[in-house]
């Protein structure tokens, strides 16, 4: 299950010149938001990733506004885990589970996720939260993604079960993230 001791919330490649060619981004920016946005409620460690912004742009306005006060890490790699600056950043959390977020579902998303499960860690992928250019695309890495040791969620999945319980004050601050 997700802990909230000893999870990371990874928000991958949410960027300008991307997001207007994948079907799904409303729907992968409102739920990375929510995401984010629980995070932030519980304190919990928020690494957030740019694939060459020279070429691809900033971060989409709606989600790098609900990150100030963070830095993009910005990467050629396509995998994090092969980027040396998120590395560092993702050890000095000393936590061992990721949730993900971001785009593409078949590139920096899958390369993210394979990567961390070699290096010992568990992830977890918020199916809602992620996609691609292409349908065929998108479920091929869920089904590759699912094959490699990795767990599908949805946000509003991930959120519960790292709450685990009603009627904690942080249940209640998270309440209008979760009704809608």
């Amino acid at each position: 299950m997700l802990n909230r001791a000893s999870v990371t919330l990874v928000v991958i490649d949410l960027q300008e010149s991307l997001m207007p060619k994948i079907p799904a981004a409303p729907g992968i920016v409102e739920e990375t938001i929510r995401l984010i946005r629980f995070a932030r409620i519980l304190g919990l460690p928020i690494l957030w990733t740019e694939q060459y912004p020279k070429g691809l742009g900033p971060t989409v306005p709606e989600i790098a506004g609900e990150l100030t006060g963070l830095n993009p890490i910005e990467k050629l790699a396509f995998g994090c885990m092969a980027d040396p600056q998120f590395v560092a950043a993702l050890q000095e959390t000393g936590r061992t589970n990721l949730l993900i977020t971001g785009v593409e579902t078949h590139i920096c998303v899958l390369q993210t996720a394979l990567g961390a499960v070699e290096r010992g860690f568990e992830v977890w992928v918020a199916a809602d939260a992620v996609g691609a250019r292409e349908a065929r695309q998108h479920e091929a890495a869920l089904n590759r993604i699912v094959d490699s040791a990795c767990q599908l969620v949805t946000a509003e999945m991930a959120m519960f079960e790292i709450l685990e319980k009603a009627g904690t004050p942080e249940f209640k601050q998270c309440l209008p993230l979760l009704k809608r």
